[in-house]
């Protein structure tokens, strides 16, 4: 059993063809869609997780290929850059997975990247700018 989040690139063509569906029903696959910014005639990208037999993935991720995707791995696209963080723990309360916790008694900010869906929401409530983004930069698969 494999378990992978990724991100899914659309180039404007493809934006409004059933990809889940296929992902679904042809490959048999657990799809979690964990955010998604898709509009039609434009580029979309879908973040997800993707679940079922190691066999079944690999033939999903050929297909995705042929059809055109690019496919990022979604590790690290969310990053904490402790050095710049004042541990104003202003990212903890707008973060919906926890992913950013306040520590107490210690006042400190940690971030869990597993727990991390790439919502994105800490880029904007961060004062120090400590958390950047890698959605750019993910490794193609």
């Amino acid at each position: 059993m494999v378990k992978q989040k990724i991100v899914l690139r659309f180039p404007p063509h493809l934006v409004e063809q059933p990809t889940i569906y296929h992902l679904i029903k042809d490959f048999d696959l657990m799809v979690n869609i964990l955010r998604a910014d898709i509009n039609p005639k434009k580029e979309g990208r879908l973040m997800m997780e993707l679940s079922g037999e190691e066999l079944n993935y690999q033939r999903a991720v050929e297909w995705l290929k042929e059809q055109g995707l690019r496919i990022m791995g979604l590790e690290q696209q969310i990053i904490w850059r402790s050095d710049r963080c004042t541990h104003c723990g202003a990212c903890t309360v707008i973060c919906p997975t926890e992913a950013l916790a306040f520590n107490r008694p210690e006042m400190t900010v940690s971030f869990d990247e597993y727990k991390c869906v790439v919502c994105e929401l800490c880029l904007k409530a961060c004062p120090a700018r400590a958390m950047e983004t890698l959605v750019e930069n993910a490794n193609s698969r």
